[in-house]
């Protein structure tokens, strides 16, 4: 039997293990590594999960420890398991398992999709903060305009409770104060809740696709809003892969984002009323190299703001969505469009303000820049942001992060959000195209 470490981030690696691992006797999984996520390590896959093959749970380390893990445990092979990562990181990490004397693997969509009875709709991208959510959000709308009940399954991000976390379900603001969401959490959620929509996550998404393909209100397409750049842990009847000319070539230098431009049906440039001509030009080409087949549709995230008033001639401090910020390395969001668009007198560097663990996000992750990631993945970092927006000498706060951050937070300022949907230019459409998958699923006839 081959012992095996899988190195993650708490989500995909906990995917591979119970799609590839939990009933396989080849493998014995002896622990996991996590990276990315500040504060997931030091704890357990539990045996509730893990199945009767571990009865004991598995270990989760911290991926610094690889090396000595490798030696300790005689590992034969570690799985290589989370997202939007350089290709150069990925063989750096190759090199440290295979010096240390154990193969590497990477494991692909035919081992680790798991098939519905429903069909199919999968929503990635070549990196974090390319517009997923808006473009789920999009296509929910369109085909609720054709009568058709969709649940939306989320990426995961179990950072708590595992057990209690096996199968979540959210169906109203309320739901995200019951399963004790972190912000990352409600960033994803809290815009399909406030709309109406149905949407799952967990850890077990087996379990997850089975509960959603009978959803209490019903089920006609299932949604997989994908998290990162990672590629559908469900088959696609339709790949829809969203890309940014803001970070052009990365979608052929980033793991697995480059996966999901050449497996994808529908291929969207977004951000084209903000990117250069030369970086759409770039991507374009890119894109007919990677994936000539594709239909490429273009788009925008126009935002709005509710009240320009806060930003007009103010000295502001932008907060962003904090994983677009890290691990996603923009370093431009909705909130530094807002500010620019909406005539603010200076954006106010928060970083010699930061507070607590902010304060080890902003050496984790140096450029970042001036502004705020609404990073809170616990309640010590909730308070660490409150703590860093109090501090902060500004005029007023511009949210740039899809939730209302005043739900979570008492912000001592004035503050404004800014919002954004996703506004398809020219043609072809995601609607026409929609229109041809509700045929070829048997699917018409169903408009109420």
């Amino acid at each position: 039997m081959k012992r095996v470490i899988i190195i993650g981030a708490a989500g995909r690696d906990f995917h591979n293990f119970n799609t590839y691992f939990r009933h396989n006797n080849e493998f014995s999984v002896v622990a996991f590594t996590a990276a990315q996520i500040p504060d997931i390590d030091g704890r357990k896959y539990p045996t509730e999960l893990a199945g009767p093959n571990y009865p004991d749970g598995i270990p989760i380390y911290a991926e610094q420890d690889l090396e000595k893990l490798i030696q300790e445990y005689e590992i034969n092979t570690c799985v290589f398991s989370y997202s939007d990562v350089p290709y150069k990181r990925v063989m750096e990490v190759s090199a440290r398992v295979n010096a240390a004397g154990a193969s590497f693997m990477l494991l692909g969509p035919n081992d680790t999709m798991i098939k519905s009875n429903k069909p199919v709709i999968s929503v990635c991208a070549t990196r974090t903060g390319c517009g997923k959510s808006q473009t789920s959000r999009k296509i929910i709308e369109l085909l609720m305009q054709e009568g058709l009940r969709v649940v939306a399954v989320r990426h995961p991000m179990p950072y708590g409770d595992l057990v209690r976390q096996r199968i979540q379900r959210f169906a109203s603001i309320e739901d995200l104060s019951f399963h004790k969401c972190t912000i990352e959490e409600m960033e994803e959620y809290e815009p399909h809740v406030v709309r109406g929509n149905v949407i799952y996550s967990g850890v077990d998404y087996e379990a997850i696709l089975e509960e959603a393909e009978n959803d209490p209100d019903g089920c006609d397409v299932i949604l997989w809003d994908g998290g990162n750049n990672d590629f559908s842990f469900y088959q696609p009847d339709l790949s829809i892969t969203v890309t940014d000319p803001h970070r052009v070539n990365h979608e052929l230098s980033y793991y697995p984002g480059e996966v999901n431009l050449r497996m994808a049906d529908i291929i969207i440039i977004n951000k084209i009323d903000s990117a250069s001509p030369e970086n759409i030009n770039q991507l374009r080409a890119n894109i007919e190299m990677a994936n000539p087949k594709a239909v490429v549709i273009d788009g925008a995230s126009p935002i709005m703001v509710d009240d320009i008033s806060v930003i007009k001639g103010k000295k502001v401090l932008v907060i962003e969505d904090g994983p677009t910020l890290t691990h996603g390395e923009m370093k431009i969001g909705a909130g530094t469009v807002a500010a620019k668009k909406y005539g603010a007198s200076e954006i106010i560097d928060p970083r010699s303000y930061a507070k607590g663990k902010l304060v080890e996000t902003y050496k984790t992750y140096p450029n970042i820049g001036a502004l705020l990631p609404a990073m809170g993945y616990g309640d010590e970092q909730i308070k660490d942001l409150q703590a860093t927006i109090d501090a902060v000498p500004c005029d007023s706060v511009i949210i740039g992060t899809p939730i209302d951050l005043n739900r979570i937070i008492k912000i001592n300022k004035p503050n404004t959000r800014v919002h954004y949907d996703l506004q398809e230019i020219g043609f072809p459409t995601l609607k026409e195209q929609l229109k041809e998958f509700i045929i070829q699923k048997h699917l018409t006839g169903v408009k109420l």
